[in-house]
């Protein structure tokens, strides 16, 4: 780890196979706190290059517990998180409403580092029990359309780093990896991407892939379709640059968003919304994300059909029964 550092130090970006050597040597314990500490550093100073993201996604995957859902022809809603605006649980919930709407979910997460409640956290509060064994997900997505893979337990070098990330409570670039390494390799996938410049290496690295994918940015800073701004989507076939407006729906200031203090209030809203108590401006974006992961697989249809479609599951409370059926395990 130290010849690396003094690499990086230096101001030389690392080769693939470096970028993988190290990831193993993390995943294997080999790295102590400091040393993982400043590696980290490195990527909050300066930009990672597609060698690096590459050399990182292929020894996560390389190492991970892999589990096998191509029956299903899933699909993932998983941002990058680390864009620093403390919204509620977007993607999380748009999830529920993807898979109340019919779809396959393979949901993709971990606990928040810069906000209050990341997927995991708000999971693990409202009582779902975190699980690797591939007999019971396999149940999970069969009988209620969804299951959740939570990353540590599939992955030993994010475990690994885990209290490192905590204690420095910012954006590293685990939360660049978190989409790129889901354990299923689920066949489509909807990722939010905190800056244009990440969606760039996304849009490289997938297109290496059979994956049909979409990336989503909003221009003033979320890893998802926030309806605060203009959005960029990129997908397999096609780049555009859109409003609220083209998709026919209004614009909503950043504060509709906000996620709560703390873990209680994040539950609350997360249930609330679920229940069809959200406000405006919660339903709409957690449908125009569902209505994105719905167009991702049914690309024949319209964008505003697919929104219209997660709307009905959100409304008609058929994510909440996804849910339900989720955590009272009626999939046993």
């Amino acid at each position: 780890m130290k010849e690396i550092l003094t690499q990086l130090f230096d101001h030389k970006p690392l080769t693939k196979a470096q970028a993988g050597s190290i990831l193993r040597q993390i995943a294997r314990g080999e790295c102590n706190q400091s040393q993982l500490s400043a590696f980290l550093t490195v990527y909050m100073m300066r930009p990672i290059t597609v060698d690096e993201l590459e050399g990182f996604r292929d020894a996560l995957l390389g190492l991970c517990i892999r589990i096998d859902l191509s029956a299903y022809d899933a699909i993932d809603l998983c941002g990058t998180g680390g864009d620093s605006n403390n919204t509620f649980n977007i993607s999380t919930l748009a999830s529920f409403v993807t898979a109340g709407a019919g779809v396959k979910v393979a949901k993709h997460g971990n606990y928040g580092v810069s906000s209050v409640s990341g997927s995991s956290n708000v999971m693990e509060y409202l009582g779902y029990r975190f699980t690797n064994n591939a007999v019971d997900l396999e149940k999970q997505i069969d009988h209620t359309g969804i299951c959740f893979l939570h990353a540590p337990l599939f992955h030993p070098a994010m475990k690994a780093a885990a209290p490192v990330r905590k204690e420095l409570g910012m954006r590293t670039f685990f939360n660049m990896l978190g989409p790129l390494v889901n354990p299923a390799f689920p066949k489509y996938q909807l990722t939010g991407v905190f800056n244009l410049e990440l969606a760039r290496l996304y849009h490289y690295l997938l297109q290496q892939t059979d994956r049909v994918f979409m990336l989503v940015h909003s221009l003033d800073g979320y890893d998802e379709l926030s309806l605060t701004s203009s959005f960029k989507l990129i997908s397999n076939t096609k780049e555009q640059m859109l409003t609220p407006k083209d998709i026919r729906m209004p614009l909503y200031p950043q504060s509709d968003l906000e996620g709560g203090g703390d873990m209680k209030d994040a539950a609350a809203l997360f249930m609330n919304i679920l229940e069809g108590k959200g406000t405006e401006a919660q339903n709409d974006v957690v449908s125009a994300n569902a209505g994105l992961a719905i167009h991702c697989i049914k690309s024949e249809q319209s964008l505003h059909d697919s929104i219209a479609e997660a709307q009905e599951s959100l409304l008609s409370k058929k994510a909440l029964n996804v849910f339900k059926k989720l955590l009272a395990h009626e999939y046993a």
